[in-house]
């Protein structure tokens, strides 16, 4: 059943007793090393709550302050067009690109290619299975690529779990040639140095740069040594892809010991993780520009040379922001908005206990010329419905919808679902849509929710964890100039110029 509900407000009961206290002491008195970015990564997607929690989360729901479970409402300005639910691929979907009439959609057990054409009726053109969590996917030309950030036996499709202090086990790029949409085939893999959880392309017309993020080394990984304080680099030839090579690893938070530079997290930043690398990078090639989550740091850099990259700014939140999960500048360059994933993305943060500054998006000005450019911080933005103990929920992948003198992005928050907002006003950001399900549970925290909801030639896509791939129309006054952009490809963390 599908319902739109223009009443849910902020101003609900949820998450304000103890339980939710206790729950905001321990998100903020985590440790670094326990912090476990992005679902899936930890060992479990089902985690208990207290009877308390549970009987607030029934509750809320037979007072209408929630949807059902499963229930999906949404603004009056969204139609839900489709859903296509997963199949041979069992595990978490997880990120979004496209080409075309295609879209490609990631899960920590490969990959599965969608045909657009009709945006009511996806239909699917082919299923690889290649597990190695979480399968970040983007595509250039006859490229797709795909991350693996899981210690594997080898680099393989048909590879096993293998532990990161073993010398042999592998972690890094693999990348396909997708010429025959039908048949992708595994053509190359580059092993990097603490595999890649995301990655990001700099496409030029010979090569494909990669920058790969990854963290959290250990002096037991034989792979993955402290400190870590960079990016790796891959080269791609186009027409010899299995030539495919790391050609550097800048350092970007240089600093002297073994923890070299960047956030110390704690005890000096408590509930702060510590800097040893980056979560995720976006890059504005049109502008050489990239901007950086970095775990405990947001940096601004240039990318005119993107085998050197240069970072301009860096700047730290140990006041709301736990962990710099990814950044999307607007079409100007003169902002940035930075994700924090307080909670790694499996905990209940969308309640009033957590509050609107955590769990966020911190909108940054980028003031000045040049190689003096700042980021200057303006404002948050939560989503303003409050969820479920009971669901994971806090703010994760998004991109711009391309409207000419207004900042608007479209964003997912895993259990709390998609919004539309506006940040044309950095201080005073504002929701203009949204779309959601009801919790997965009423009776324990079980990880779901949309991971990636983007903005493509006239749509909204989204890849819910559980539920598979939505397909979303926006019809609102202030969004309807978006449709006239048409785009080839689409990876969301290499920005287009969507009016050049």
């Amino acid at each position: 059943m599908t319902l739109s509900k223009e009443s849910r407000t902020r101003h609900r009961r949820l998450g304000v007793g103890a339980a939710a206290a206790g729950l905001l002491a321990a998100l903020l008195t985590v440790a670094p090393a326990s912090a476990t970015p992005d679902p899936g990564d930890g060992p479990a997607a089902r985690h208990p709550v207290s009877k308390s929690e549970a009987a607030g989360a029934k509750s809320a729901v037979a007072a209408g302050e929630i949807p059902g479970q499963d229930e999906i409402v949404h603004s009056r300005n969204i139609e839900h067009l489709a859903n296509i639910p997963k199949d041979a691929l069992a595990g978490f979907n997880s990120d979004l690109a496209f080409q075309g009439k295609y879209a490609y959609a990631g899960n920590y057990d490969g990959f599965r290619i969608f045909d657009i054409s009709n945006p009511k009726a996806p239909k699917t053109v082919s299923q690889v299975l290649c597990p190695g969590s979480q399968n970040d996917i983007s595509v250039s030309g006859d490229l797709l690529f795909l991350s693996t950030d899981s210690s594997r036996s080898d680099n393989s499709c048909a590879s096993t779990a293998q532990p990161a202090t073993e010398k042999s086990s592998w972690e890094g790029m693999k990348i396909f040639d997708i010429s025959d949409k039908r048949n992708p085939r595994y053509v190359a893999a580059v092993e990097t140095a603490c595999g890649s959880h995301t990655h990001t392309l700099v496409p030029e017309r010979k090569n494909v740069y990669i920058y790969v993020s990854s963290y959290s080394p250990s002096a037991s990984f034989p792979d993955c040594q402290p400190p870590h304080d960079g990016i790796s680099v891959i080269k791609v030839p186009r027409k010899a892809p299995e030539k495919a090579a790391v050609v550097g690893f800048p350092v970007l938070f240089p600093g002297e010991g073994a923890d070299g530079g960047g956030n110390p997290g704690a005890p000096t930043n408590p509930g702060v993780s510590k800097t040893t690398g980056c979560h995720d990078l976006t890059v504005l090639p049109s502008k050489d520009l990239a901007a950086g989550a970095c775990m405990g740091d947001g940096i601004l850099f240039s990318i005119k040379d993107p085998e050197h990259p240069k970072v301009i700014d860096q700047v730290e939140d140990n006041v709301n922001f736990a962990f710099w999960h990814s950044a999307t500048f607007n079409q100007k360059a003169d902002k940035v908005v930075f994700t924090d994933e307080l909670g790694g993305g499996g905990a209940a943060t969308c309640n009033a206990a957590i509050g609107p500054n955590r769990g966020a998006d911190g909108i940054y000005d980028i003031v000045g010329r040049g190689d003096h450019r700042k980021l200057v911080f303006r404002g948050y933005y939560k989503i303003p419905r409050h969820q479920a103990d009971t669901e994971n929920c806090v703010a994760h992948n998004g991109s711009l919808i391309p409207v000419k003198g207004k900042d608007l992005m479209v964003q997912a928050w895993y259990q709390g679902g998609v919004s539309v907002w506006d940040f044309t006003d950095s201080a005073r950001p504002k929701e203009i849509a949204w779309f959601e399900r009801g919790p997965v549970s009423t009776d324990v925290l079980q990880v779901g929710g949309a991971w990636s909801a983007y903005y493509y030639n006239g749509y909204i896509y989204s890849n819910d964890i559980l539920k598979g791939f939505d397909v979303l129309k926006l019809d609102d006054r202030r969004t309807d100039s978006a449709r006239r952009v048409h785009l080839p490809e689409l990876n969301v963390q290499s920005q287009p110029d969507y009016f050049d």
